[in-house]
């Protein structure tokens, strides 16, 4: 599998970005903020694709360590790899930091060294620390969120939108023979297995649910005081992506968590809202 990342035309946008559930947040940008975040977003999927579907576990470890090796190259002046051409552009312009990247391709190695089976709440936030509030803050930078508010907006929004994620897709993970709910509410829970279809299975899924979209929900709480902190024109992006991510978790409860479910889907209304009320400045 290529791990390379194309350079992006103004004209075209990856089809990967379309599939995204990011794809209206990051199209309303400015066109140059709104091409980092195309490269940057390529830069995490192609990681993230390593991690799920790069072959062997050690096929998987040298993808991730290739990229972290063409990182460090090209912030220590050395050269710039291929897989970097387009990136290097808004790295540069917007001073993206070497620390999230490699935060992110720590995420990933997380998952690619063995998979994720009930982690402690602590190794679990260290996870979604890495593979979504790492992007966050390289996104506040593109998205020239202040310095002030920007650490603390990728802190709560990344482990917000990660959160959601984990809740939504519990069997697309569970395939994948991963399971991301917390030791310590599967055991509160009075689930003590942590074989995914099993935990799955259990009568007892809802009650562990139930402390993840407390704390998902405790985070997007925080986001949005930060949010109410910063200049509009600022944070158009992650207003979109919180009020896109809280329909999801919205969805999720309303369902329930008790098979069989279904993967839950954003409403067209309710996206079309948030347009209106936060894509606009």
């Amino acid at each position: 599998m290529s791990t390379e990342v194309l350079p992006v035309s103004e004209a075209a946008t990856p089809p990967a970005v379309k599939r995204s559930s990011f794809y209206v947040a990051l199209r309303i940008l400015p066109a140059e903020q709104r091409q980092a975040m195309y490269q940057v977003y390529a830069f995490c999927r192609a990681v993230d694709d390593i991690a799920d579907e790069g072959g062997l576990r050690p096929e998987r470890l040298a993808g991730l360590a290739r990229w972290r090796a063409d990182i460090a190259s090209f912030y220590a002046g050395e050269r710039v790899a291929p897989a970097l051409t387009a990136l290097a552009g808004p790295i540069r312009r917007f001073n993206l930091a070497k620390g999230d990247f490699d935060a992110v391709i720590d995420g990933m190695m997380m998952d690619a060294e063995g998979d994720i089976r009930a982690p402690d709440w602590a190794t679990l936030d260290l996870y979604c620390d890495r593979v979504a509030s790492a992007v966050g803050r390289l996104s506040v930078r593109i998205f020239g969120v202040p310095q002030q508010q920007g650490e603390p907006l990728a802190h709560h929004l990344g482990r917000a939108l990660q959160l959601t994620n984990i809740l939504r897709d519990l069997d697309e993970d569970a395939g994948l023979g991963r399971l991301y709910l917390p030791r310590e509410a599967l055991q509160a829970a009075g689930i003590s297995g942590t074989d995914p279809q099993q935990v799955l299975g259990h009568p007892n899924l809802p009650a562990a649910c139930a402390d993840v979209v407390q704390r998902a929900q405790m985070h997007f709480a925080e986001a949005w005081k930060v949010i109410a902190a910063c200049p509009r024109a600022s944070t158009r992006s992650p207003r979109l992506m919180a009020v896109a991510y809280r329909g999801l978790l919205d969805a999720a409860v309303a369902q329930g968590f008790a098979a069989p479910r279904s993967r839950v889907r954003l409403s067209k209304l309710r996206l079309l809202l948030a347009i209106l009320q936060h894509g606009i400045v």
